[in-house]
C-alpha cells in the first residue's frame, strides 16, 4: 500500500503548466470547475498523508508501567503481578497482555538471573516458573504485537518485601561425598516448618537410575523440624543422587520466616556394606556385597531400661576417632567419663560402636557395657578403617531395650515402608 502510494511523487503525474492565459473574468461555471479541482489535490494530499503513516506504524513504540503497560502508539499494554515497591514475595510473576500478545518476555533479578517462565497457549499471559524472592528487585521487559501487526515493548519494576524472619537449613550428607546404602538425605530447619507442603514441593530428588523413595517429616532429637528422603530400600552401590531445593521465596509459615537461598547436594553410593550384630551371640559380622568380610566379637549393653542397647537399623552417622565419653552427658549419672578411641556414632542418644579393652572378659560372652558396641582396639581399628557414613548397623538380639526411634540418628529404616510413605505432606 505504501509503496503504491509513493508512485504519485512520479513525474508523469505532475500536472502539466497550461498554455492558455488566463482569463481575466470567470464565468459561474469555470469558478466551480476550479474549486473542485482545487478539493480534488487537498483530498489527495490527506490521502498520501495517511497512508505513510500507517506505514511508519510499524516501529515498536515504548511504553513504561507501573504494574501494567501505558498505551503509546496502539500497542498492546500489559499488567505485571506483583507490582510496586513492598510487593509480597512469595507468588509467580504473571505477566497479561490486553488489546494485543506477549512476543516474548524477559524478567531478571537483583544478581542480573534471568527468571524462567512460560508464555500460554494464546500468547497473552506469562508466568514464571517460581516464585519471588523477599528483598528482591525484578525488571520486566515484555515485546508485545497487536492484531494488525503493531509492534510494542513495556518495561516494569518492582520490589519485594524484605524477610522479618529468616529460616535457614542444615542437611546431611555433605556435597561430594560417597556414603553407604543406607544413608537417607536429612535436612534439620532452624526454625519451626508450618507450610510443610509448601516447602516439600521445593525439594526436587533425581537418582541416575530412578530410584523409588519419599520424604517423612519428624521432630528432629533437637527438637527442630526435620523432612527425610529415604528410598524404598537400600540405595543400589554406584547410584548417583541430586537435591535440588528450590527454597528461596518459600515461606515456611508462622514464627518460621521465609528461606532466602537455594540449596544443591550432590553425593554418590558407595560399595554395599551391611554391619550386623547379634547381640544374643555377642558377634558383629560385616558383609560387602552379601558375602561375610570378617566377624568378631562384641559386648553389648547390659541388659535393663539404662544400659540396654537398641535393636533395629542405625546408620553410621559419623566417624569421630578419640572422643571423652561422659556418662552425664547421657543421663546415666557417674558411670564413667573417659576417653574412647575408633569411635563410630550410631545413635543422637549416645550409642556408639567403639574400642573398649577394659571390657576384654565379655566379648562374645556377655552383654555388660552402658549401651555401646564394644570391641578389641585391633578389631575396632579395622571396623574404623572399613566403614563408611550411610552405613547400616542391623542391631538384634532378645536383651536390648526396644527398637530406636526414627529420629534417634538415622533411624528411618526403622519404619515399614507405608508407614514411611505416610509421614510426607504430599500424601
Amino acid at each position: 500500500m505504501c509503496c503504491t502510494f509513493g508512485v504519485l511523487e512520479s513525474p508523469a503525474f505532475r500536472p502539466r503548466p497550461s498554455r492558455r492565459p488566463l482569463p481575466r473574468r470567470y464565468s459561474l461555471s469555470q469558478l466551480s470547475h476550479i474549486r473542485a479541482g482545487a478539493v480534488t489535490t487537498a483530498v489527495t494530499a490527506v490521502l498520501l498523508t495517511t497512508a505513510l503513516s500507517a506505514c511508519s506504524s510499524e516501529a515498536p513504540a515504548a511504553q513504561d508501567a507501573k504494574g501494567g503497560g501505558r498505551r503509546s502508539g496502539g500497542a498492546a499494554t500489559i499488567t505485571v503481578t506483583p507490582h510496586g515497591t513492598r510487593a509480597k514475595a512469595g507468588e509467580p510473576i504473571e505477566i497479561t497482555a490486553h488489546d494485543g500478545t506477549l512476543s516474548s518476555v524477559t524478567v531478571t533479578d537483583t544478581h542480573g538471573d534471568r527468571l524462567a517462565g512460560r508464555l500460554a497457549g494464546d500468547g497473552r499471559t506469562w508466568t514464571s516458573d517460581r516464585n519471588t524472592r523477599p528483598g528482591t528487585a525484578y525488571r520486566v521487559s515484555a515485546a508485545t504485537r497487536t492484531a494488525d501487526g503493531t509492534k510494542g515493548e513495556a518495561r516494569t519494576s518492582f520490589t519485594t518485601r524484605a524477610a522479618a524472619l529468616v529460616n535457614k537449613v542444615d542437611w546431611r550428607p555433605g556435597s561430594g561425598t560417597t556414603v553407604g546404602v543406607a544413608q537417607p538425605i536429612s535436612l534439620v530447619f532452624d526454625r519451626p516448618v508450618r507450610n510443610k507442603t509448601a516447602v516439600e514441593k521445593q525439594l526436587k530428588v533425581t537418582t541416575s537410575n530412578g530410584t523409588e523413595g519419599s520424604w517423612g517429616w519428624l521432630k528432629d532429637w533437637s527438637g527442630k523440624d526435620r523432612v527425610d528422603w529415604r528410598p524404598k530400600e537400600y540405595w543400589q552401590p554406584g547410584t548417583e543422587v541430586t537435591l535440588n531445593a528450590g527454597l528461596n521465596g518459600t515461606d515456611s509459615g508462622p514464627r518460621g520466616g521465609w528461606f532466602v537461598r537455594d540449596y544443591q547436594v550432590r553425593f554418590t553410593i558407595g560399595a554395599r556394606q551391611v554391619v550386623k550384630v547379634d547381640l544374643d551371640r555377642d558377634r558383629l559380622t560385616l558383609q560387602r556385597g552379601g558375602r561375610t568380610v570378617r566377624t568378631f566379637p562384641v559386648s553389648g549393653g547390659t541388659p535393663g531400661p539404662e544400659t540396654g542397647s537398641w535393636r533395629g537399623t542405625e546408620v553410621v552417622m559419623a566417624k569421630e576417632g578419640t572422643i571423652r565419653m561422659n556418662s552425664e552427658t547421657v543421663g546415666l549419672g557417674k558411670a564413667y567419663n573417659s576417653m574412647v578411641d575408633y569411635a563410630i556414632r550410631l545413635t543422637w542418644s549416645g550409642t556408639y560402636a567403639h574400642a573398649a579393652p577394659w571390657n576384654a572378659a565379655y566379648f562374645g560372652r556377655a552383654n555388660k557395657s552402658h549401651g555401646c558396641i564394644g570391641m578389641s582396639e585391633a578389631d575396632a581399628k579395622w571396623l574404623y578403617a572399613h566403614v563408611r557414613v550411610g552405613d547400616p548397623f542391623e542391631v538384634e538380639g532378645a536383651q536390648t531395650k526396644g527398637r530406636v526411634a526414627l529420629n534417634n540418628g538415622l533411624g528411618d529404616w526403622n519404619a515399614g515402608w507405608e508407614q514411611w510413605r505416610r509421614l510426607s505432606a504430599l500424601g
